[in-house]
This record gives structure tokens, C-alpha cells and sequence, in this order.
């Protein structure tokens, strides 16, 4: 009987712990939800930095190594096969006093000047004329941009044999009409303005085509209003199509004079074994076949460099000053 009672008022036996549990299906799904949307934050942040990395990856090594690297060597004395030597500004000092310099300067700016306006105002003239609605435009808009793909040597040899003092079309045609034979080769102006009709003749059909496709972009309301108030074409083509397209005219001067200051593969062919040094009196050496000349045939690298970075200098100024002039051109619309 006492063993009875013991065993029935004693004290309840102490809880023993419920063994550890797996975490539940709730805590599986909301640590997924967590890494998905960890993830979806960093995709959206990351992705487009993969996308444009392979062009700031190419342009790093192709252009901005590169870039740095002249830049470096232009203040070294640098020949081939030899070990850099540091000289400072000297490269430039020496350019600054060297007359082959200043003489490679004003030749390329005298050929861009003689090959850019006639090339631009000719290619805006012929833009005009493909804009209206002639028959057979469409094989007159291909044709035209025809010299655009024929490669630099060819159409550089073939004006070649057309302005040659001896032989060539050109001056057969001037003794026709009673005029002595030109030097074409061997003279400066003559021999820029040759040079001259070469990029003249092949972009001339490029630059119409820009802006033919600036002027179709024109509203027609424009030149029906101009019309009404009794403008002629002449005058819409003044008071109407210029100052639409004048962005479009801008960005042409711009590209444009960057070819003519690195104008190099047409002087060269034209002047066959004497190209490279512009000509038998360097008459038509430009900047682009200087740097070449010190670089490559003197093997003075470190001036080629120098050259190299005074012309993305003035490129840089050219950039600036147009970019001032069309700042004010927009202010005086805007106003």
C-alpha cells in the first residue's frame, strides 16, 4: 500500500527535451526567395557593365594603351632596336625650330582647306538635287557613293596617270586650248591641288549621302509654308534646308577635317618612290608622312612621337573651337 501511494503522489517526472527538428519547408522557400533576390540585385546592377566591357576592354588596349605609351616615348630619344633614353621636351623643342615641320603643317593645312570646302559644297549641292524626286534616283544615290568604296590605291593611281606632266589627260586637255603643260608633280600648288581632287573625288559621294538623309528628315510643313509666302527654290534651299541641317553640316566640317589632318595614303601613292618624303622638295608633305618619314625611314621614334601627339593636339583645338561655334550658333537659334 505505501509502495502503492509512492509510486502515485510522487512527483511527475522531470520533461525530457523534444530532439532538435529539421528546419520546415516555409524556412527552405523563404532562404530561396532571399538568394534569387540577392542575385536579381546584382544582375541588375552587373550586367550592363558585361555588356560594355569588351568595348572599353579593346578600346584600353588598342586605343588608350597605345595613346599613353606615345605619349611616353615622344619624351624619350627612342631608336629602333635601341633602349629609351629620357630627353624631356626636347623632341618637341627640336620640332618647334625644325623647318620640315612647319613646312609639313602648312601643307596639310593648305590640301585640307583646297580639298575640304570644294568637297562639302559639292556634296551639299548634289544632295540637294538627289532629294527631289528624279527619275532614276535611286541608281543616281548608289552612284555616287561608288568612289567612296574604291580603295585609296586605286583611285590614287589612276589620278596619278591623269595629272602626269608628261603623258596625262589632264594636260593633253590643257593643250587643246593653247595652255603649257603643268607640273603637276613637281610644283607645290600643283601638286596639292592634284591631291587635292583625289579625296575631293572620293568623299564628295559619301558627305551627299549625309546629307540627303539629313534633309529627307526635314518637315515638309517647312517648305510648303515657304512656298506659300512666294519663296523660290533657291531661297527654301537658303532659308529652309541650311539651318535644318545645320548640325549635320557641323559634324561633316568636323570628320572631315580630321581626315585632311591625317591625310597620308594619297600623297604617298601619288608621289611613287618620292611619296613618302611629300615630293622631291617635300611640297607636299603633310604631317601624317612626316611622322612616318622620322619613325619608320630615320628611325627616330621618339620624334614620331612627338608628331603624333602635336597632331592629336591641334585635333583636340580644332574639336574645341567648332564645338564653340556651334554652341553659339544653337544660342542664337535658341534666342
Amino acid at each position: 500500500m505505501a509502495t502503492s501511494v509512492r509510486a502515485t503522489s510522487g512527483g511527475s517526472p522531470p520533461p525530457v527535451a523534444p530532439p532538435p527538428s529539421s528546419p520546415g519547408p516555409r524556412a527552405h522557400a523563404a532562404g530561396r526567395a532571399g538568394w534569387r533576390s540577392t542575385l536579381y540585385r546584382w544582375d541588375l546592377k552587373a550586367i550592363p557593365y558585361v555588356f560594355v566591357a569588351p568595348f572599353f576592354l579593346t578600346f584600353a588596349a588598342f586605343g588608350l594603351f597605345p595613346l599613353i605609351y606615345t605619349g611616353w616615348l615622344s619624351l624619350n630619344r627612342v631608336e629602333l632596336g635601341g633602349t629609351a633614353e629620357w630627353r624631356g621636351l626636347e623632341n618637341y623643342s627640336s620640332l618647334a625650330t625644325s623647318e620640315f615641320f612647319w613646312n609639313a603643317l602648312a601643307n596639310t593645312f593648305t590640301i585640307g582647306v583646297i580639298s575640304t570646302v570644294p568637297q562639302l559644297m559639292m556634296a551639299l549641292g548634289l544632295a540637294h538635287l538627289l532629294n527631289y524626286k528624279l527619275r532614276g534616283r535611286g541608281f543616281f544615290r548608289v552612284a555616287v557613293l561608288a568612289p567612296y568604296a574604291t580603295s585609296i590605291a586605286a583611285a590614287t593611281l589612276v589620278f596619278a596617270q591623269l595629272f602626269n606632266t608628261d603623258y596625262g589627260l589632264i594636260n593633253t586637255v590643257l593643250g587643246w586650248v593653247g595652255f603649257d603643260p603643268v607640273s603637276w608633280e613637281s610644283s607645290k600648288w600643283p601638286s596639292q591641288i592634284a591631291i587635292s581632287a583625289i579625296v575631293t573625288w572620293r568623299w564628295t559621294g559619301y558627305n551627299a549621302l549625309i546629307y540627303l538623309a539629313a534633309m529627307q528628315a526635314v518637315p515638309q510643313d517647312l517648305y510648303e509654308a515657304a512656298a506659300l509666302d512666294g519663296a523660290s527654290r533657291w531661297r527654301q534651299f537658303l532659308s529652309v534646308t541650311i539651318p535644318s541641317i545645320r548640325p549635320t553640316i557641323l559634324f561633316t566640317v568636323i570628320v572631315s577635317t580630321i581626315g585632311a589632318t591625317q591625310l597620308f595614303g594619297e600623297p604617298m601613292i601619288f608621289g611613287g618612290s618620292v611619296g613618302i618624303s611629300g615630293g622631291s622638295g617635300n611640297q607636299y608633305q603633310t604631317l601624317s608622312l612626316l611622322m612616318y618619314e622620322k619613325g619608320w625611314v630615320t628611325g627616330a621614334l621618339g620624334q614620331a612621337s612627338a608628331i603624333a601627339w602635336v597632331m592629336l593636339l591641334l585635333l583636340l583645338l580644332i574639336g574645341a573651337v567648332q564645338a564653340l561655334v556651334g554652341r553659339a550658333n544653337r544660342k542664337k537659334l535658341g534666342a
